[in-house]
């Protein structure tokens, strides 16, 4: 090292700021190998006396720097040992700084490391040669050091962490590879530290004792010790020389902290499917009953045996549903849950199917046409969601054996039984009842729905938008309202309507335009008052000729507009309809048939934001949406007995679903429905539709939708009422989340173990929607001390129990102030905001394992 260097340094130490209390700078310059004897009478340090120091003035020293001049700086160089009890100077030397010349001394004093610590350093000299390695340690900027500090920040800068934290080095190394020798973060640590320090490290803090120690036996070590907080030790005998016998709550805080880092759980998850397979989990979980599990979230095999229990459990007809759907919301809050989600979907709707059919062990009860449409529209539509929302997630992992054995089983509640009764006993109470005359005392008839909505509102002023959805079915209506009721501000209402025989677009769309007269010719044509209902052009005739600034516009138009765009095509328009076909346009086609429900989905979303649109853009107050027409769609394919011929029949128009024809009378199989009460019918038209779910045998694929026939599915038509509030107007209310308490009283943690129990508020309804909170301990500083845990708040229940949250947390085994400040800190998932902050204080006294 050159002179210009020491100088350089020296001029720094001596700039800087005093310390409190400190009057002046004196630095004692050690030179014991006499290298810059030569130097020292050339050095020249602006506003600093340089003295040297001999063996006969050091009285004088003392004297020169107490009495003569106790105010100005100085810089003392010796060639001497200063540490002798007859030394003068010792008491100034022990307030003053100490330089030395050599490297160490240098790096030492340019990291403001005290002079103690010089063997700490010269043991790490080959770390600190480098100046990328250097300023990486430096940018810590660590104010106070000791040996471990320093150990620390060289592995932490090894492995280009940010800040200095052992529980980030341990990770980081994990990540990079499991094998000792090929891992680039253990070999830096090698050559630039000390390996057998980091092991030492990692034995202190995570109790990990082997002769000698492997990263993958580390990683074994950490998971299985995470393991035994949530699954009894008895139940892992086979690898309890994997459980720490200390610290082991830092084994599960570690693992706890990995799985849910926002990017790295990926690295985690795959190492975790590795570690099962070694420690064959899948032997020890297979002889544990599920209680003893159903927590555990340290592997993902966890999740799969309580799906195949749950999945065997239905097979068995073992009927604790019960007790299903609260394993699987149990699991929605654990780490894997999203790796199985589909799966967990497609279990939950099966267990609900099973729910329905043992509610109605019995039988769907035979009832009059009316008692069987209110069960309909009330309760029975809730079987065709949860086939629909099957499929949904059956569609995501197609591939999956367990749902191919779910599968059997939702056709066999849903095909064989569900439609087969209930559109068994439907057909009878139609035959009975609305044969003749096609309405349902108390119920609003569609081909009324113009007449009884929409001109009421005009002729009060107002201005209306009517969005129809081809084939938008009551129970998929039903989720759309909920969506609404929930996520807006606007109230929302939903009731049934009665659709049209036979249940097709051309009549479902013509019954909810203005007319006086409905009429279908010897072609099949739809007439309204005389004129053609097909087609937009036609549609937009006959809504100008009941109100001139009307208008009518394909969805996807509406969309295709920019906010002025949309707002010019309006301006002045009293009556909007707007047309939208997803579902329709799906399953109508044999080739896209199968994503009939993937249709549901979307437009249930498209709807959304049409009104989104409409209450944003256009200032509308007043939408309806409505359908022309409902559904049957069943993915198995069809057996040749849910086919019919139509023979016998002279038919104008014949469909899967229903046929047309000027016969009268009665055909076996077959519903004859005359069309009186529906058109003006000059040509006594009759509809014939097949029984129950049943097709007409016909050419050609596309079978397994169909609409056009009497089923409930398929006149169910719903009719959505949104009026938007804005904030402000009467009855207006805002959309809160719903809130979560802790209930525990105490605010005094004595074991490192411990359980607080948290309470949901209000039960999620209308305006008031679930919250996702995430719960944790952290220290004054914000560093987190404990595991995390999730709750989702989603419980629509009245009973206070039903809305109760128990949790366990692990501290970390480090020290604990009894008198520090510790904070119990509740976070909002969504938004990342600390919606509660509790005070602690922490007593753990010796620090425990143990749970009493």
């Amino acid at each position: 090292m050159n002179i210009d260097e020491i100088i350089n340094t020296l001029k720094t130490t001596f700039h800087q700021p005093l310390n409190d209390g400190e009057q002046r700078k004196i630095v004692f310059w050690f030179d014991k190998d006499q290298e810059f004897v030569d130097y020292i009478d050339g050095v020249i340090i602006e506003n600093v006396k340089i003295q040297k120091l001999t063996e006969g003035n050091s009285f004088y020293t003392k004297y020169l720097l107490e009495e003569e001049d106790p105010a100005s700086h100085y810089l003392i160089y010796t060639t001497q040992d200063m540490g002798t009890e007859d030394n003068w100077l010792l008491d100034i030397l022990l307030y003053s700084k100490s330089f030395y010349a050599d490297k160490i001394s240098l790096i030492m004093n340019e990291l403001k490391i005290d002079a103690s610590l010089r063997s700490v350093v010269k043991k790490y000299e080959k770390f600190f040669g480098n100046k990328d390695r250097l300023h990486k340690f430096k940018a810590f900027d660590i104010i106070t050091f000791s040996e471990e500090t320093i150990e620390l920040a060289i592995m932490s800068a090894l492995c280009n962490l940010k800040s200095p934290d052992f529980e980030d080095v341990v990770k980081v190394i994990l990540m990079d590879n499991l094998n000792d020798n090929e891992n680039k973060y253990l070999d830096l640590i090698g050559k630039f530290f000390d390996i057998h320090v980091f092991w030492k490290y990692v034995s202190e803090r995570y109790g990990f004792e082997q002769s000698k120690p492997t990263l993958k036996g580390l990683f074994l070590h950490l998971t299985v010790s995470a393991l035994s907080h949530t699954v009894e030790e008895r139940h892992l005998s086979l690898i309890k020389n994997y459980i720490a016998t200390r610290n082991k709550s830092n084994a599960f805080v570690f693992i706890d902290h990995w799985m849910h880092h926002k990017t790295d759980y990926h690295v985690y998850d795959e190492l975790a499917e590795m570690a099962e397979k070694e420690i064959k989990l899948a032997d020890i979980v297979n002889q544990i009953p599920v209680e003893e599990f159903k927590t555990a979230d340290t592997f993902p095999y966890f999740d799969k045996a309580i799906i195949i229990y749950i999945a065997n459990s239905l097979d068995a007809r073992l009927e604790d549903y019960g007790e299903y759907i609260k394993l699987i919301n149990l699991r929605r809050a654990k780490h894997f849950y999203d790796k199985y989600q589909s799966i967990y979907e497609a279990l939950y709707y099966t267990v609900k199917m099973f729910e329905f059919y043992k509610k109605y062990s019995l039988g769907i009860p035979k009832a009059q046409a009316l008692d069987m449409f209110r069960a309909y529209v009330n309760e029975y539509h809730q079987m065709d969601t949860y086939y629909r929302k099957f499929y949904v997630a059956y569609d995501n992992e197609t591939n999956s054996e367990i749902l191919k054995k779910l599968k059997v089983m939702v056709e066999n509640l849903y095909t064989n039984w569900y439609t087969g009764e209930l559109s068994s006993h439907w057909s009878a109470a139609v035959h009975d009842e609305m044969k003749t005359s096609w309405m349902i005392p108390g119920v609003q008839n569609q081909k009324d729905f113009y007449r009884s909505f929409v001109a009421p509102k005009l002729h009060q002023g107002d201005r209306v938008f009517v969005i129809i959805s081809d084939a938008l079915r009551y129970e998929i209506a039903a989720e759309l309202s909920d969506k609404l009721n929930s996520e807006t501000k606007g109230a929302c209402e939903i009731q049934p309507l009665l659709g049209v025989i036979p249940s097709v677009t051309k009549l479902g769309m013509a019954s909810l335009l203005p007319h006086k007269n409905l009429e279908i010719d010897l072609n099949g044509r739809v007439l309204i008052d005389g004129k053609s209902s097909s087609g937009m052009e036609n549609r937009i005739e006959i809504l100008q000729a009941a109100v001139a600034e009307s208008v009518a516009v394909h969805f996807q138009e509406l969309f295709a507009m920019n906010k002025a765009g949309r707002r010019e095509s309006f301006k002045g328009k009293k009556l909007i309809y707007i047309y939208h076909d997803s579902i329709d346009a799906m399953g109508d086609k044999a080739t896209t048939e199968i994503y009939t429900f993937t249709a549901a989905e979307k437009a249930i979303e498209e709807i959304y934001n049409i009104i989104k649109i409409i209450r944003d853009d256009l200032s509308g107050t007043n939408i309806f949406v409505t359908a022309d027409h409902g559904f049957v769609y069943q993915r198995e394919a069809l057996e040749e007995s849910d086919k019919i011929e139509k023979e016998g029949i002279h038919a104008f128009e014949i469909k899967r679903r229903y046929l047309l024809s000027q016969d009268t009378g009665e055909k076996s199989g077959l519903l004859d429905i005359r069309l009186d009460s529906l058109i003006q019918n000059e040509h006594h038209i009759t509809a014939y539709v097949p029984k129950a779910t049943i097709r007409f045998k016909m050419q050609g694929s596309g079978v397994n939708y169909v609409h056009g026939g009497a089923s409930l599915q398929e006149i169910v038509v719903p009719l959505i009422q949104f009026k938007n509030i804005r904030s402000g107007q009467k009855n207006s209310r805002e959309i809160e989340k719903v809130d979560v308490k802790l209930t525990n009283t105490t605010r005094k943690i004595t074991n490192s173990l411990f359980n607080l129990t948290f309470f949901q508020t209000e039960k999620v309804e209308d305006k008031r929607v679930p919250r996702t909170v995430k719960i944790y301990m952290v220290d004054e500083n914000d560093g987190v001390i404990s595991n995390e845990e999730t709750i989702i708040c989603d419980r629509t229940s009245d009973k206070p129990e039903e809305r109760t949250f128990k949790l366990r947390f692990a501290l970390k085994s480090i020290p604990y102030d009894k008198n520090g400040k510790y904070y119990l800190i509740t976070k909002d998932d969504e938004t990342n905001v600390i919606v509660e902050k509790i005070l602690f204080t922490i007593n753990l006294g010796i620090v425990s394992d143990f749970d009493f």
